[in-house]
C-alpha cells in the first residue's frame, strides 16, 4: 500500500510513550505518507517518557485537518495533556464528522472520549482507561487492533505491527474511495 503523496496528523505533547510515537510515524513514513507532528506550538521540543525528544513541526492551532488524510493519537501520558486543548478537540471531531480515518493507542483514546466521538464505537485501548472509553459511550474490548469504520484502536507497544498494519489499510481504503 503505497500512501505517497498523503499527509498524516500526528499529535504530540510531553511524557508520549515512545514506541507508541516513533514506531506509527516511521512506519507512515516508510509507507510513503508525510507526517507531521503537530503540537502546543510549533519548533517545541517534547520528550517522551523514556526520554527520547521530538519536535513539532506544526501547532495546533495552525493547521487544518482538511489538509490531511488522516489523523493518529500516540499513547502515553501525553493524551491526558492533549485532551485539554480546544484545537486538539475541533481537529479531532472535523476529522470524524468527515469520517477520515483516526488512529489511537493505548492512553490515546482519552483525546476521542473527550471529542465525544465515541458513542456506537467498539474499541480497544489499554485496560486503564476501559472505563472511560465505556462512559464515552464505546464498547470496549481487549484485542490487539479493532477497526470500527474510520477508527482504528490498539492497546499496547507489542500491538504495534498488528495496528499500523490496520491503520495503514484504513488510510489506503479511505485515499481509494476519496
Amino acid at each position: 500500500m503505497e500512501l505517497k503523496g498523503y499527509k498524516v496528523l500526528a499529535f504530540v505533547d510531553e511524557d508520549f510513550e515512545d514506541l507508541e510515537m516513533w514506531y506509527p510515524v516511521l512506519r507512515l513514513r516508510e509507507a510513503g505518507a508525510e507526517v507531521h507532528l503537530v503540537g502546543q506550538a510549533a519548533n517545541q521540543v517534547f520528550h517522551g517518557k523514556y526520554g527520547v525528544p521530538l519536535t513539532s513541526e506544526y501547532a495546533f492551532a495552525d493547521v487544518k485537518s482538511s489538509d490531511y488524510i488522516g489523523l493518529y493519537v500516540p499513547g502515553g501520558w501525553a493524551p491526558d495533556k492533549l485532551r485539554r486543548y480546544a484545537d486538539v478537540l475541533r481537529l479531532t471531531r472535523e476529522f470524524h464528522e468527515v469520517a477520515k480515518p483516526i488512529a489511537h493507542i493505548c492512553h490515546g483514546g482519552w483525546v476521542l472520549a473527550s471529542a465525544k466521538i465515541c458513542a456506537g464505537y467498539t474499541m480497544t485501548s489499554t485496560p486503564g482507561i476501559k472505563d472511560d472509553l465505556e462512559h464515552a459511550g464505546a464498547t470496549w474490548v481487549d484485542e490487539e487492533v479493532v477497526v470500527d469504520r474510520n477508527i482504528v484502536s490498539g492497546r499496547r507497544p507489542p500491538d504495534l505491527p498488528a495496528f499500523m498494519r490496520e491503520f495503514i489499510r484504513v488510510l489506503d481504503a479511505y485515499k481509494t474511495k476519496n
